[in-house]
C-alpha cells in the first residue's frame, strides 16, 4: 500500500525532534490464517504502545489505500471465500501527534467447507486382543481442532444415522486407540472435528470400517459354496451355526453402496430361521457378511467378493498353522471352472501354469494376499488369507490342583476355537493312550486318592478335520483329609488393651479357602461355639484390635470351600489369657508360685473386696482339656478356694478365676515338674520392685540349690543360690529358668513387668499440698505438725525413716458431712478454694511389747469462701505408724 507523502513527512519530522523510534505494529488472525467458509475469523492489530493508552486503527486490505475499518479487532462472521486477502494495520495516536509503523501483511486464505479424513493403523482386519489405531486428520489445517468419533447405526439411501461413542473424549486429540480389540468394536467409524467459540464442524469424515474375529466366538458364518469369491448371477447362502442349532441370529452386511443392511431387505436376500440366501448375486453384493446376535453382538465377519469372469477358491476361515492349503483359479465360462494358471502372493509369483496351488504345511510366513492370473482370461480379485497358530487345549482343575480327599474336584478343556465352535474331547492320564473321557468337564465326587495323577486333554472338530495341539500335563495332587493349624501374633499372653492375631492356615493349600471361628466351650473341650463375629476373619487373620478380658479363652478354627462346602476338621486349640489391669479379683496361690513339685499339696483362692464365695477355679491343661476345680479327678473346691492334695506333670496349665456370669478373671500359668523348678513370682512384677528367684530342687532339705540363672537362653547369673534383681524395669521381662550341672534344669517362667502407678514422694507431701491449696495459715500448721512430728521420733531414738517408706505406710480416711464418702488428699487440689476456720491435731502415743507407735487425730473444719451461709465441712482422720 502506499500513503500520501505530505502525512510521511510530517511523521518523519515529528519523529525527528522528538528522537524517539515508532512502535511496532503487529496482526494475528484467529482461529488461524487458513480458514474455511462458514467459519468465525478475527482479526487483530496490537501496538507496542510505549506509553500511549490510546490508539485509532487504519486495516488496509491487498494494496488498497482506503480504511475498510478504524477497530482494533475485526470479525468475518461468517467468513467467505471473497475475504481472503493480505490484510494490514496502523495506528496514530488519539489527540496527539504519535504514529506507528504500518505492520507486515498478513494472507488470509478461505477454502471451501472442510471435511475431515479418517484412516486405520495397522489393518481394519483384526482379531481380538490385537491393538487398532483410528487417525482423523483435517487436510490443510493442523490448528486448535478437537475431535470427536462415532459409529455408524443405520444407512439407507435416504438417511444415515450416527451414534457419538460414549468415550469420544479420549480421542479428542485425533488419535482414537483400541489397545485390545474385541467384538464389540467390530463396526463402521467417522469422525468430524470442530474448533473455535460459536464451534465450526466440519463435515463428517469417510466412513471406514473395522472387523474383528474371534478366536473362540459362540456363533460361525457359513457359507455356501464354501469360499468367499463367487461368480455373479448365482445362487449362495450365508447360515449363522451354533452348538444349541439356535435360530436367534440374523445376517448383516456392510457394502460400500449399500451401507448397512439386513439379510431380510427385499433388494438383496430373504432370511429363513438363521440361514440367508441370496438368489442371484451381482458385483454390488460385494462387502463384509456377519452374525448378529439380539443383543447387537457382531460375530464371524468374512469378506464377500462378487466378480465376473476369473475367481480365486481360497478357504473362508483363517488357516491353522500345520494345515494345508489348497488354491484353486476358477472361470466362469468354462465347463469344468478349472484354470491352469499363475498363483501369486502380494504382487510375487510363487507358482506358474498349475490347476491348484498347495501349501502342504503352512506357517505364519504364508500370511498375505493371493490371486490367480490367466494369459486370455485375465485375473482375479486378492483375497487376504489369514494364518493363526493351532489352538492349544488348556486344563484347569477346580477348587486347585491340590485338593483333599473327599472334595469334589473338576477337569475342564478349554480350547482357543480358531473359528471352531464344536469340540470332541479326549482326556488322557499319566501317559496313557487310552481315553478315559470325552466330555468337557470331568468331575470326581468325591475325590479319593486313587485319581491322583498328571492329566491331559486334545480336542477334534465334530464333523470336520480341524484339530487342537494337546495341552500341557496338569498335576492333580491327593492329600489326606485338610487339617487348619492356628497361630496367635505377637503371642498369647496379654494385658488388656494389647493388639493380638489370630492366624488360620490350610497346611500345603492356600487357595480359596474361607475361615470360620469357634471359641471352645466351658461345657466340654469338644464343644465349640461360633463367634458372633466370625466372619470378619473368613479372610484367614482374626484380630482384636484392643483386648479385654472377655477375649481370654480357647480358640479354634476350621477353613471350607467349594460347592457343597468341603471342610477341614477343626484346627488345634489356641488358647488367649487376657490378665487386667487392675482386675476385680485375684487368684491367690498358696505357696506364691508358679512351678510346684510332683506330689505337692496347695491351694488356689479367688479374693475380691467382698470376699465373695461366687467364685469357681477353673483350667485348660496341656492335654487340651477345661475343667472345674470341682472335678473329682484333680482337685475339690471349698467357697471360692480350690485344693489339689497330690500334683501330677498333667496339672500343669493355666488356671483361673471364674464368675457365675462366665467373666474370665486373673490368669496363671502353672508348672508341675518332678526335679528342679524356679522360685518366681506369681503375678506380675512392679517397675522398681525388687525381683528374687530360687532355684528348688525336690529331693533335698532345705532344697535351695546353687544353681547358674538364665533369662532368654542367655546365662545372667552363676552359681548362687538366689538371684536378685534389686530394681526391676520393663527391660528384665522375659522367660527365666534355673539350671544345675548335677540336678538339671527348671521349666521356664514367663516373668512380665508392669509400669508404676505409685508416687511415694508426692503421697508423703500430700498435706502440705492441701496446705498450699486451703492457705497460708493451715500452711504454716502442716509444716509445725511436721517438725513436731520428726522431733518427737528422734527425741524417742526411733530411726528415720525416709518419706517413700512413711508413705508407704500411712493410712489415711476422711469423711465429709456432704457425701460420707472416702476420699484422697489430692482430691482436694481441685475444685472451689476454702478458708480453714480451725485446725486441731493431738498426739496420742503407746507403747506395746517393745515396739513404739503413734497415733495423730487431726479435725480441719472448712467453710467457704464463696457462700457464707453454708456450715463449715470437717474433715477428719488419723495417721499411725508403728516401729
Amino acid at each position: 500500500m502506499k500513503l500520501s507523502q505530505l502525512p510521511l513527512v510530517f511523521l518523519l519530522i515529528s519523529n525527528i525532534h522528538s528522537g524517539q523510534e515508532r512502535p511496532k505494529v503487529k496482526v494475528t488472525i484467529k482461529p488461524a490464517q487458513h480458514v474455511f467458509r462458514g467459519e468465525i475469523v478475527t482479526l487483530r492489530c496490537d501496538i507496542d504502545g510505549d506509553g500511549i493508552t490510546s490508539w485509532q486503527y487504519s486495516w488496509y486490505k491487498d494494496d488498497s489505500n482506503s480504511v475498510f475499518s478504524e477497530l482494533q479487532e475485526h470479525t468475518f462472521s461468517p467468513v467467505t471465500e471473497s475475504d481472503a486477502g493480505k490484510y494490514s494495520c496502523y495506528g496514530a495516536e488519539r489527540g496527539g501527534s504519535r504514529t506507528s509503523n504500518i505492520s507486515d501483511e498478513v494472507t488470509l486464505t478461505v477454502s471451501d467447507r472442510l471435511q475431515a479424513v479418517l484412516s486405520v493403523s495397522p489393518q481394519k482386519w483384526l482379531t481380538e486382543r490385537d491393538s487398532v489405531t483410528l487417525i482423523c486428520e483435517v487436510y490443510g489445517s493442523s490448528t486448535d481442532w478437537t475431535f470427536s468419533w462415532f459409529t455408524l447405526t443405520t444407512s439407507s439411501e435416504s438417511s444415515i444415522h450416527y451414534q457419538l461413542l460414549s468415550d469420544s473424549s479420549r480421542g479428542a486429540g485425533g488419535i482414537y486407540t483400541f489397545s485390545y480389540a474385541a467384538l464389540t468394536h467390530t463396526g463402521v467409524y467417522v469422525c468430524r472435528a470442530e474448533r473455535g467459540k460459536p464451534a465450526y464442524k466440519t463435515t463428517y469424515s469417510n466412513k471406514h470400517p473395522v472387523w474383528v474375529t474371534s478366536v473362540s466366538s459362540p456363533g460361525s458364518l457359513v457359507i455356501s459354496p464354501s469360499r468367499t469369491q463367487h461368480f455373479t448371477s448365482v445362487s449362495l447362502s450365508l447360515s449363522c451355526e451354533d452348538q444349541s442349532n439356535s435360530d436367534r441370529w440374523r445376517v448383516r452386511r456392510y457394502t460400500e453402496s449399500g451401507g448397512l443392511e439386513d439379510c431380510s431387505s427385499p433388494v438383496w436376500g430373504s432370511q429363513t430361521g438363521s440361514t440367508c440366501t441370496i438368489n442371484s448375486t451381482i458385483t454390488s453384493d460385494t462387502g463384509v457378511y456377519w452374525c448378529q446376535s439380539q443383543s447387537g453382538m457382531k460375530y464371524h465377519p468374512v469378506n464377500i467378493t462378487v466378480h465376473s469372469g476369473v475367481i480365486l477358491e481360497s478357504p473362508v476361515h483363517p488357516v491353522i498353522e500345520g494345515d494345508t492349503l489348497t488354491l484353486r483359479c476358477l472361470y466362469q465360462h468354462s465347463t469344468p471352472p478349472n484354470l491352469r494358471a499363475d498363483f501369486y502372493k502380494d504382487g510375487s509369483l510363487i507358482q506358474n501354469q498349475t490347476t491348484e496351488m498347495i501349501i502342504s504345511t503352512v506357517s505364519k510366513s504364508h500370511e498375505g494376499f493371493y490371486y490367480c492370473k490367466h494369459s486370455e482370461r485375465g485375473e482375479s480379485p486378492k483375497s487376504w488369507i489369514s494364518v493363526r497358530e493351532r489352538p492349544k487345549a488348556k486344563v484347569s482343575i477346580k477348587p486347585t490342583q491340590h485338593v483333599f480327599r473327599g472334595e469334589i474336584v473338576t477337569l475342564r478343556c478349554d480350547i482357543d476355537g480358531g473359528g471352531v465352535t464344536c469340540w470332541q474331547y479326549s482326556w488322557y492320564k499319566d501317559y496313557s493312550n487310552s481315553v478315559f473321557s470325552e466330555l468337557q468337564e470331568h468331575t470326581f465326587s468325591p475325590v479319593t486318592e486313587s485319581d491322583a495323577g498328571k492329566y491331559s486333554c486334545y480336542g477334534a472338530e465334530r464333523g470336520g478335520s480341524r484339530t487342537s495341539n494337546i495341552s500341557d500335563e496338569v498335576t492333580l495332587t491327593v492329600s489326606d483329609r485338610a487339617q487348619a493349624g492356628l497361630s496367635v501374633s505377637p503371642q498369647k499372653w496379654l494385658t488388656e488393651g494389647d493388639s493380638v492375631t489370630l492366624i488360620c492356615e490350610v497346611y500345603g493349600s492356600s487357595t480359596d479357602w474361607t475361615f470360620i471361628w469357634y471359641t471352645a466351650s466351658l461345657e466340654s473341650s469338644n464343644h465349640f461355639q461360633l463367634l458372633s463375629d466370625s466372619s470378619r476373619g473368613a479372610g484367614g487373620n482374626y484380630t482384636v484390635s484392643s483386648t479385654a478380658l472377655k477375649h481370654t479363652g480357647v480358640y479354634v478354627c476350621i477353613a471350607e470351600r467349594g460347592e457343597p462346602a468341603y471342610k477341614t476338621t477343626y484346627s488345634n486349640t489356641q488358647p488367649v489369657w487376657v490378665t487386667g489391669v487392675s482386675p476385680r479379683v485375684s487368684l491367690i496361690i498358696s505357696t506364691s508360685r508358679t512351678q510346684h513339685f510332683t506330689s505337692d499339696s496347695f491351694s488356689l483362692s479367688c479374693e475380691d473386696q467382698s470376699n465373695s464365695d461366687r467364685w469357681r477355679v477353673r483350667r485348660y491343661t496341656e492335654s487340651k482339656q477345661l475343667e472345674d476345680c470341682s472335678s473329682s479327678v484333680w482337685g475339690s473346691q471349698t467357697g471360692s478356694t480350690c485344693t489339689i492334695n497330690s500334683t501330677i506333670t498333667s496339672d500343669t496349665g493355666v488356671y483361673w478365676c471364674q464368675s457365675e456370669y462366665e467373666e474370665k478373671f486373673d490368669p496363671v500359668n502353672i508348672t508341675v515338674h518332678s526335679g528342679v523348678i524356679l522360685e518366681s513370682p506369681v503375678h506380675p512384677v512392679i517397675e522398681g520392685d525388687t525381683l528374687t528367684l530360687h532355684c528348688l530342687y525336690q529331693h533335698s532339705t532345705p532344697p535351695n540349690l546353687r544353681a547358674d540363672f538364665y533369662k532368654d537362653g542367655s546365662l545372667i547369673q552363676n552359681q548362687t543360690t538366689e538371684m536378685i534383681i534389686s530394681i526391676v524395669s520393663k527391660s528384665h521381662e522375659g522367660f527365666y529358668y534355673c539350671k544345675h550341672s548335677e540336678r538339671g534344669e527348671s521349666p521356664k517362667s514367663w516373668i512380665s513387668v508392669r509400669a508404676s502407678s505409685r508416687t511415694s514422694r508426692s503421697e508423703w507431701f500430700s498435706l502440705v499440698i492441701i496446705g498450699v491449696a486451703a492457705g497460708p495459715t493451715v500452711t504454716f500448721v502442716i509444716i509445725v505438725f511436721l517438725v513436731l512430728l520428726w522431733h518427737y521420733r528422734n527425741k524417742k531414738g526411733v530411726r528415720s525413716q525416709s518419706p517413700s517408706r512413711v508413705s508407704q505406710q500411712m493410712n489415711i480416711s476422711q469423711t465429709s458431712e456432704q457425701n460420707q464418702s472416702d476420699m484422697r488428699y489430692n482430691t482436694l487440689l481441685f475444685g472451689t478454694a476454702h478458708i480453714y476456720d480451725s485446725v486441731d491435731a493431738t498426739i496420742n502415743k503407746d507403747i506395746n511389747t517393745g515396739a513404739g507407735s503413734y497415733d495423730m487425730t487431726y479435725g480441719i473444719r472448712l467453710r467457704s469462701s464463696m457462700d457464707q451461709l453454708k456450715p463449715p465441712i470437717e474433715l477428719q482422720g488419723n495417721i499411725s505408724e508403728n516401729w
